[in-house]
């Protein structure tokens, strides 16, 4: 049946129609198109469709139709021209890059970033003969100071996974285009419904659909979101011929998500909001990390380039004491995911940021008394009586 175009319709009308297609059959939801392969009428057919002569599917590692509409519904909510899903979040983060950088190449990247992401800048890019640089992303004139015409590319993320330190994307973006770089944006923690990095100047946008995408703990995805040029010329080679690929069913599953992201977003906002007050509020802690937060460092900012400040909240407990506070939670689940339904609390030096070692934790401030909490749907009220209960639980 016909493809109706969508790209003039606004965002929440994109999240639930954006790239439906519908078979002979006129489904009202999307079909799942579980194959590996595609037939040809005629030799002919095969050649010219490998050709490009034709449109038409090849091989689900290349393209897949249920895929396909996933892509295209992403690509409308972002504002960009193209989208290559991919098998998980940290898929795209590292053929984003790799599919761009060479031997000799400059990554200039700001240090306060998920573990696998740190890992994947400091430990497995250098063996490719790809220089690093790590710095404070909050400070512009280390941008300045380390950006010059033998960088290649800039990749950051914002708000950041745990310590929630915001960049000035399209400040970053100006200085990146002084020289030609490309710039890079994980936009996993802020999701699509809050913030538009490529509005802002960002060349390619990435995310782990895992998280709020999904947003029920049921499949992996990610997704590289850019220009047409970049797409034909880099990603789409690179992605053909490595093979991380999404699956037709997660890529169902993820369109599904899509659908009531924005719902989901208010409440987790509004969830996130009250306990990071609480939080704040509390004597049993140090410190409370939050973009919506008026003492936040980059308060302003965040307030400027995101619409709200997300489902995460951070904090330090008092005393060696974290351990003790997440095993007394009844309500939170122990989990390092985030962005989903129920709610999570991870310690991250032990789980999500372990593998970047003691040090590499010190330079990103990530202490042993640093817990995150991802804030559900669940009646906020009945999260605060959780946490309360956890603090009087273990008597500090």
């Amino acid at each position: 049946m016909k493809n109706k175009n969508y790209k003039n319709y606004r965002k929440q009308t994109q999240r639930v129609r954006g790239g439906l297609f519908r078979s002979e059959h006129g489904e009202t939801s999307e079909a799942i198109f579980m194959n590996s392969g595609y037939t040809f009428q005629t030799a002919e057919e095969a050649r010219d469709r490998f050709a490009g002569v034709i449109d038409g599917y090849l091989y689900s590692r290349y393209s897949n139709p249920t895929v396909s509409m996933f892509e295209e519904r992403m690509a409308l909510n972002e504002g960009a021209e193209s989208c290559f899903a991919t098998a998980s979040g940290m898929s795209a983060v590292f053929s984003s890059l790799m599919s761009y950088l060479k031997s000799g190449d400059e990554v200039v990247s700001s240090r306060a970033l998920f573990g696998s992401c740190y890992h994947i800048l400091d430990q497995i890019l250098p063996r490719y003969n790809i220089t690093t640089h790590l710095i404070d992303g909050t400070d512009l004139t280390q941008w300045e100071k380390h950006v010059t015409k033998k960088t290649k590319c800039i990749f950051l993320e914002s708000p950041s996974n745990p310590t929630m330190e915001i960049v000035d994307i399209q400040s970053v973006a100006n200085i990146a285009h002084q020289y030609n770089a490309l710039l890079i944006v994980d936009n996993i923690l802020a999701s699509p419904a809050l913030q538009k990095p490529l509005e802002l100047g960002a060349d390619i946008v990435i995310y782990s659909a895992t998280k709020h995408i999904d947003g029920q703990g049921r499949s992996m995805g990610g997704a590289i979101l850019s220009s047409e040029e970049h797409y034909k010329e880099f990603i789409k080679p690179f992605m053909r011929h490595t093979g991380p690929a999404l699956s037709p069913f997660n890529a169902w599953i993820l369109l599904k998500g899509l659908e009531t992201l924005q719902s989901r977003i208010d409440q987790h906002c509004h969830n996130a909001m009250r306990v990071s007050k609480f939080l704040a509020k509390h004597p049993k802690v140090d410190k409370t990390i939050y973009p919506g937060l008026e003492n936040h460092p980059q308060y302003d900012l965040a307030k400027k380039q995101m619409l709200q400040s997300g489902s995460v909240v951070t904090f330090s407990i008092k005393g060696n004491n974290a351990f003790k506070f997440i095993n007394a939670l009844n309500l939170f689940d122990i989990s390092n995911n985030f962005g989903d339904a129920k709610s999570l609390v991870t310690h991250p030096a032990t789980t999500t940021h372990r593998v970047i070692g003691e040090e590499g934790r010190k330079k990103l401030n990530i202490s042993d008394n640093m817990i995150r909490l991802s804030v559900g749907l669940e009646d906020v009220e009945d999260l605060l009586d959780d946490i309360d209960q956890a603090f009087k639980e273990i008597n500090i």
